[in-house]
């Protein structure tokens, strides 16, 4: 229980952090959503002043009695005009309270809620490769599309009314004490139970949305999962077999939100009985103390309008108090991704770099991606200026990991890479990356335009910078035949073109960055034979006058290259130098 609070309380310290640059937002909706207890508390006047001074014989309130003028105050028909003009301006005021106070609540929380979003999208590229293999992309997506919501949510539309709920109850308590404090204390002895059933419900609630939250997560992950695999899916006829995945990890998570629902609802269920026999209790003293004079007739009704209006708020309270635990479930999973370590610092001091002579040392360098799973093992190797290097082994060996620590994606468990003599941990993390072109086996495209995907390396090129580089690549010929020219959108992931057209345009992006270091993994491994011909001719003048290092099985690629690094288990096993 402890435990709980202070996790509670720590939770709030950090909401309170990061929602303090929006607190003029929060203060001005507060303030507009404060206007309404006033209001609420006139509500109920123009009914009294009706059956008091209109159809009864007593007088108007004392400091509107001071205000009206004997012609007003010796007139029932005036009186009654009054107290109908009373009701419409309330209204009036009323209508433009909620009015200003959503706009503000509007903009100010989807402001908030943009720059939350974008403040998460960056800490997900700031993670490492390896957390997001393990997570999988929907977890982060469901976080920053779906989760970061409830901060919003804690902000302004739970916690506002919730501190304008409790304020309006200790207005109305105070005025209905002012006009019988019997009635009063009769209306207030059923709060210690409904805080006794909201703090019930809340702690259950918490658990029951937490693992609904976590469920929902999966469904999606599952959902994005398949839809990117389904040409595979459908290759091998598993559509049924998917949807029934799909349909076990909804159920749960409907039967977790049921539960939860059921668990609000008995809540709420008696939370309103109390507040009946509330109103019951008060009725019965209330009828009591008209029938022995104690109190008017009007003052009765007009404690019973207070009373709807006492008893609303706290059944207010109840519900946001229980909603909210939903939006803590989220909003717990936020800051779990914000706390994430990187996979990479930048050192305060990095040193900038504007382009690398090339030299390349690796000394005794290892690496362990988590404890138990050794992928390096002390690999020390050398490379010279505009020299073109193979790197080969059998799948899992740890040529891919060697790119991976050369372009800092990770960091060696232990030893050193050093570029041109200098670590590569003592550079500027976006210097670094910008001195390499990298050429994948399988390209990764944007879905826009081919123009924007060659000049993704450099988004500030020229038109006939991209249209160069096309050329270098061998595609500017086939892109000019497309009705759209350089403007056709390559679709998600580039899939409109075929896995050659695909390559070419990553090769044109490298030859367009001009970047000193080239890397090349299997750049040639999924097209045919005459496609394969093409990107070796536009491979054989990328690589020329930069050092490259290439990932490859094709002989043919061997030949080329100077030195030839044959990894074993994470060994290097041995070097062959070009006769």
């Amino acid at each position: 229980m402890a435990g709980a609070t202070y996790r509670d309380l720590k939770l709030c310290q950090r909401l309170m952090h990061l929602i303090r640059p929006y607190w003029p937002y929060i203060a001005g909706v507060l303030l507009f959503e404060l206007l309404a207890i006033p209001l609420a508390l006139l509500m109920p006047l123009p009914l009294k002043i009706a059956v008091d001074s209109v159809v009864g014989t007593h007088p108007l309130p004392e400091r509107l009695d001071a205000l009206l003028p004997p012609v007003v105050k010796d007139s029932a028909s005036a009186i009654l005009i009054l107290a109908a003009a009373l009701a419409i301006a309330i209204a009036g005021l009323n209508q433009a309270q909620q009015l200003l106070s959503v706009m503000l609540r509007a903009y100010a929380g989807e402001k908030m809620l943009m720059d939350l979003r974008s403040q998460l999208f960056r800490r997900a590229h700031q993670l490492s490769p390896s957390y997001h293999d393990t997570k999988g992309t929907a977890d982060c997506t469901y976080r920053i599309h779906h989760d970061s919501y409830s901060i919003r949510y804690i902000a302004f539309d739970g916690t506002i009314p919730l501190v304008t709920a409790g304020l309006t109850v200790v207005g109305m308590i105070y005025v209905t004490a002012r006009i019988n404090w019997q009635l009063a204390a009769v209306a207030l002895a059923i709060s210690p139970l409904v805080v006794l059933i909201s703090h019930l419900n809340r702690q259950s609630l918490r658990r029951r949305w937490r693992k609904e939250v976590e469920l929902e997560a999966s469904a999606f992950s599952l959902v994005q999962e398949v839809l990117g695999a389904l040409r595979v899916v459908k290759a091998f006829g598993q559509e049924d077999r998917e949807e029934g995945r799909y349909i076990r990890e909804a159920t749960a998570g409907m039967r977790a939100r049921l539960g939860a629902v059921a668990v609000d609802t008995i809540a709420g269920l008696l939370v309103g009985l109390t507040a009946a026999l509330g109103t019951a209790a008060v009725l019965y003293v209330g009828v009591t103390l008209v029938r022995s004079g104690a109190v008017t007739l009007g003052e009765l009704l007009l404690v019973m309008g207070y009373l709807s209006q006492l008893y609303e708020p706290l059944k207010k309270m109840s519900k946001e108090i229980a909603s909210l635990q939903f939006h803590i479930s989220s909003t717990e999973r936020v800051f779990a991704l914000l706390d994430e370590p990187s996979g990479v610092v930048e050192r305060p001091n990095a040193r900038p770099i504007s382009r690398i002579e090339g030299i390349i040392e690796f000394r005794d360098v290892s690496f362990t991606y988590s404890e138990g799973r050794p992928v390096l093992h002390h690999v020390s190797f050398d490379i010279e200026p505009w020299s073109r290097v193979g790197i080969v082994g059998v799948t899992g060996s740890g040529k891919t990991t060697l790119l991976n620590l050369l372009t800092r994606f990770y960091d060696p468990t232990d030893g050193q890479i050093l570029l041109d003599g200098i670590d590569l941990r003592h550079y500027k993390l976006a210097d670094l990356r910008s001195q390499f072109a990298i050429v994948l086996q399988e390209p990764v495209l944007l879905s826009t335009s081919i123009a924007e995907n060659i000049a993704y390396a450099r988004p500030g090129a020229q038109f006939w910078e991209i249209v160069e580089a096309a050329k270098a690549a061998r595609i500017h010929e086939f892109v000019r035949s497309l009705p759209e020219g350089y403007d056709t959108l390559v679709g998600e992931r580039g899939m409109s073109l075929s896995g050659g057209e695909r390559q070419r345009i990553s090769l044109a992006r490298a030859f367009l960055k001009d970047a000193p270091i080239l890397i090349l993994d299997e750049p040639t491994s999924a097209v045919d034979t005459g496609t394969e011909a093409e990107i070796m001719a536009a491979l054989e003048e990328l690589v020329r006058g930069r050092t490259s290092i290439i990932i490859t099985h094709r002989p043919s690629t061997l030949k080329s290259c100077d030195v030839v690094l044959k990894i074993e288990n994470g060994h290097l096993r041995h070097t062959r130098l070009k006769s």
